[in-house]
């Protein structure tokens, strides 16, 4: 016979009523409650708010209990589904809170908004009940259950853990968390690796030189580092770009980057023009070379360290093209004048004069003359170029603040002043002699210290160098003026104000370990 609605208030009465020492005596009532969630819709409601209430009082019925709870969970009504699952929580006691929080993890892959809130409410108000626990049960989904029950639990932590205080997130806990995530990390696409990688960041225990050198060491071996580079897949590219800005963060004068910038040198600058982009609108060449100079300064002791700098010449050499030739009566020839690729050349100065701190004598004793000699021609020419630029952007911005600063075109010809601006200071520095490297810049793509308006005037900016012996006075200059005032040619500057960012949502084609294709782990309800 169906439990009514009379049935389940006098049972609640029966057991409401009763003193703390005979509430156990009272088991039929208590039956008569869990019976309930056969019934309608009102009787499985009044079920889904008393089952709770009595649970820890009938240890011997706890399994059936949680169990009549996940049928109200799995209800087709979804109002009767909200109501256990705000109600779950209460269930998170001893033992019981591990199953709660794999329960709940499962119910995470709901597609109603209001029912997925209600899961990550009850998620954070177990973790503030046993923090190690919920862990416990959300990386056992992240391992072993579904894909869309792994992909939301991995999004939660990535989302949640940042906002728990202290008192939940104690070290040991904190500890956990990072032990578990170097299990999932062994089998993770593309898109999990870098929400799992803000988890572990965020972590206060690894915010230490020696947790910050743990972090790297992680990313390493997911770049696998020690495997040379497949240029023409996108995948394996892919790879490396998110493993490098993900451990870009966390280098500092004490955490070293050198590994990144020599597999750089060693393996991706040799196959720069070769190389796949993932993405289609992506600049590959611009993006790797962003994050190299990025990295440069970081750079610890290298093993290599002259055949790197090398490297960095030679595709500095590349990027810099030679003046046009003269004809007899002085006058440029009719050839196109070459392009002046100031994004490249930004990044790959920048690089040569991070490293070339380490190796001062480069220029003067590692590099044969005829070398040397199409470099200064190439710089000289370059800059030439650089002043005419710098005076067209330093006109087009004139008087321009605010709201005039943030049209699209403004803002690529501040992002474009800043990139000459640099480029200046770093020529001005290798046309010392010998060679300087105390100069200092602000990447055009990361942000200032101090707000900063348009670019201030230098001092002597029609001018290389500062009086060392290599300083030549410019030849006069071809003639420009038919030029607009700014209008960048394809290739000279990037389009992309900024770093560019993005986050694929996998690699193709699994490579084992790391970022392959994880088999399809769908099991059903395992509560």
């Amino acid at each position: 016979m169906a439990v009514t609605i009379e049935d389940l208030y006098r049972s609640y009465g029966v057991l409401a009523d009763a003193k703390a020492e005979t509430l156990s005596q009272h088991k039929d009532a208590y039956q008569v409650i869990l019976d309930g969630v056969k019934g309608g819709p009102k009787e499985k409601r009044l079920a889904a708010q008393f089952i709770p209430k009595f649970f820890c009082s009938f240890p011997e019925l706890a399994d059936a209990a949680i169990n009549a709870q996940l049928d109200l969970c799995e209800d087709e009504d979804v109002s009767i589904r909200r109501q256990a699952i705000k109600e779950l929580p209460r269930f998170a006691t001893g033992e019981n809170i591990l199953r709660v929080a794999d329960i709940l993890t499962q119910l995470l892959q709901t597609d109603d908004t209001a029912e997925f809130n209600q899961v990550n409410a009850a998620l954070i108000s177990i973790f503030k009940i046993d923090a190690k626990g919920t862990l416990g049960g959300l990386f056992s989904q992240i391992l072993q259950g579904e894909d869309i029950v792994r992909e939301r639990a991995i999004k939660f932590l990535s989302t949640k853990l940042k906002a728990l205080p202290e008192d939940v997130m104690t070290k040991e806990v904190e500890e956990y968390v990072f032990t578990e995530t170097k299990k999932v990390l062994e089998d993770v696409t593309g898109e999990e690796f870098v929400l799992l990688m803000r988890v572990v960041s965020g972590l206060r225990v690894l915010q230490t030189v020696n947790g910050r050198q743990q972090l790297v060491e992680l990313v390493v071996e997911q770049a696998f580092l020690e495997q040379a580079l497949n240029p023409a897949d996108p995948d394996t590219v892919d790879r490396l770009l998110q493993c490098t800005r993900q451990a870009l963060p966390l280098f500092s004068k004490n955490v070293h980057s050198t590994r990144f910038v020599t597999y750089f040198c060693e393996h991706v600058l040799p196959n720069l023009s070769s190389l796949t982009s993932p993405v289609a609108e992506l600049d590959i060449q611009l993006e790797v070379l962003k994050l190299l100079a990025e990295m440069s300064p970081f750079c610890g002791d290298m093993e290599k360290l002259e055949a790197n700098l090398n490297m960095l010449f030679t595709k500095l050499l590349e990027y810099m093209p030679l003046p046009p030739e003269e004809v007899e009566n002085g006058e440029n020839s009719a050839s196109e004048e070459p392009k002046l690729q100031f994004s490249y050349v930004e990044c790959l100065l920048f690089s040569f004069h991070q490293l070339g701190k380490k190796l001062p004598d480069f220029l003067l004793d590692k590099v044969d003359a005829d070398h040397l000699k199409d470099f200064k021609i190439k710089l000289q020419y370059f800059a030439r170029g650089l002043q005419v630029y710098i005076r067209q952007l330093r006109v087009a911005l004139q008087g321009k603040t605010g709201d005039a600063l943030k049209t699209e075109e403004n803002k690529i010809k501040v992002v474009a002043l800043k990139i000459t601006n640099n480029i200046n200071v770093l020529i001005k520095d290798l046309f010392h002699n010998p060679p300087s490297y105390k100069s200092t810049v602000t990447l055009s793509w990361k942000p200032v210290q101090k707000t900063e308006a348009v670019a201030p005037k230098r001092p002597s900016s029609e001018e290389i160098g500062s009086g060392g012996s290599t300083q030549k006075q410019m030849p006069t200059l071809p003639r420009r003026d038919a030029r607009q005032i700014y209008n960048p040619p394809s290739g000279k500057y990037s389009a992309a104000i900024g770093n560019f960012t993005y986050e694929r949502g996998g690699f193709r084609g699994g490579r084992g370990r790391g970022f392959g294709a994880r088999g399809n782990r769908s099991r059903g309800r395992i509560y």
